[in-house]
């Protein structure tokens, strides 16, 4: 919980210091971030299958198999690194066809170039923390992601406005920050991963084993990146074209939001770690009782934030409207913020249920219900109120109260037929 809280944070700050700089800088750096994490999620949601695979594996005691799994994931980074060079080609020709102001395009388009040179580091975080996840040692994924934010915020107070002789960067000045924190604590991750390998039999890594992965991971990752470009799509063609304050607006609810998902998905990754060693322990019958603890947990963190949107959302808003258009996007933000109160708890059982069935190895049904939903419902809903009826910002919020209620119910469904239960995800002895 408090690993993810900090990650949240991360986003909060780059938001909040560079809010005073107005609307326009507002609106590039947290569509910008959001768009830098759609690029990633593909193998971000891939490396969320390292903790499937070591827990069952910790589960069976097998401590030597479930460390390969962490080399595997550290494969993905460096493959995502590539990746992400390779997208520097093509962000600016991409960001031509959104339709946001010429200044907004150019911020945005610095932003995310120097956030993809961090996507290796990004992704290999993540993996070895998943890895040490798996094995019930939370800890170091923690630091990790606590140092990453302690470092960034101090990297922002630098960069963005030029503080202890630095440039003032700006928006590049807090994706650079963002970059440098990420690489410092993947560094000190990974100085740790070997050393406490150091007392762990070394065997080598397994072909028919990172393909199992990848077999398991990709539908996991096309997952988590089809409902990602769903919003991607929503808040740069949808909100976007309401407007610059109107998309400055939507950020600072996400950003908000982000401090009720974030902890919440904590508690769910938690939730899957818990059900991966029971299906490893031969004990699928645990399973059930430890999706329904960890569902009331999310329920009541995202209940309580949820609550505090309705009722204090002026104060929550009010730091992040600043500078050029602080007004206008002080009230869009209050309206969707209210809004958005109301599909925490949906939120919450979506989160507990998909990661419970991603540590089981269930992960093609996930990614089937969010592309349907996303794509025949959520997309075309919100881009026709918008763009046909004129409704404007609240009925666009709207639809993602819409998409989270009808996802968790189909997991909801998914979860409760056991499908789960017949799933093999480690390889059978022999082969």
């Amino acid at each position: 919980m408090l690993s993810r809280a900090s990650q949240a944070v991360v986003g909060l700050s780059d938001a909040l210091m560079v809010a005073p700089l107005g609307a326009k800088a507002l609106a590039a750096t947290s569509t910008g971030a959001m768009n830098a994490f759609a690029i990633l999620i593909l193998p971000l949601g891939v490396t969320f299958l390292v903790s499937s695979f070591t827990s069952q594996m910790f589960g069976q005691g097998d401590s030597v198999g479930a460390r390969r799994f962490g080399w595997y994931g550290l494969i993905l980074a460096a493959i995502a690194q590539v990746l992400c060079l390779a997208m520097l080609l093509v962000i600016q020709p991409i960001l031509d066809w959104i339709p946001l102001e010429t200044e907004v395009r150019q911020l945005m388009a610095g932003y995310i170039a120097i956030r993809l040179c961090s996507g290796g580091a990004a992704v290999g975080i993540e993996a070895l923390a998943n890895y040490f996840g798996g094995l019930g040692k939370t800890r170091p994924g923690m630091i990790a992601n606590v140092c990453l934010m302690v470092a960034n915020i101090i990297g922002n107070w630098a960069l963005i406005g030029g503080h202890w002789g630095c440039p003032a960067m700006g928006v590049r000045g807090a994706a650079l920050a963002s970059s440098i924190s990420a690489w410092i604590a993947f560094a000190g991750l990974f100085v740790y991963f070997l050393w406490q390998g150091r007392v762990i039999a070394f065997t080598a890594l397994r072909r028919s084993e990172f393909m199992r992965l990848i077999q398991f991971g990709l539908p996991a990752g096309v997952n988590w990146f089809l409902e990602i470009f769903a919003f991607i799509f929503f808040t740069n063609a949808v909100v976007g074209s309401l407007g610059t304050t109107t998309l400055a607006g939507m950020n600072c609810v996400m950003a908000l939001n982000s401090v009720s998902f974030m902890p919440a998905f904590g508690l769910a990754s938690a939730g899957a770690i818990l059900v991966g060693q029971a299906i490893g322990a031969g004990a699928k019958d645990l399973v059930p009782k430890a999706v329904a603890l960890t569902t009331a947990a999310t329920l009541i963190w995202q209940g309580a934030t949820g609550v505090a949107y309705f009722l204090i959302p002026e104060l929550l808003i009010a730091p992040f409207a600043q500078g050029e258009g602080a007004d206008e996007t002080l009230k869009i933000g209050v309206r969707m913020l209210i809004i958005s109160s109301t599909w925490q708890l949906f939120d919450a059982v979506a989160t507990s249920l998909a990661e419970a069935l991603r540590a089981a190895g269930d992960t093609t049904f996930p990614m089937v219900a969010r592309l349907v939903i996303a794509w025949v419902v959520f997309v075309p809903g919100s881009l026709i109120s918008v763009k046909y009826f004129g409704w404007g910002d609240a009925a666009a919020t709207s639809w993602i109260v819409a998409y989270l209620a009808l996802l968790a119910a189909a997991l909801l469904w998914r979860f409760r037929t056991g499908a789960w239960r017949h799933v093999q995800l480690l390889e059978t002895p022999g082969n």
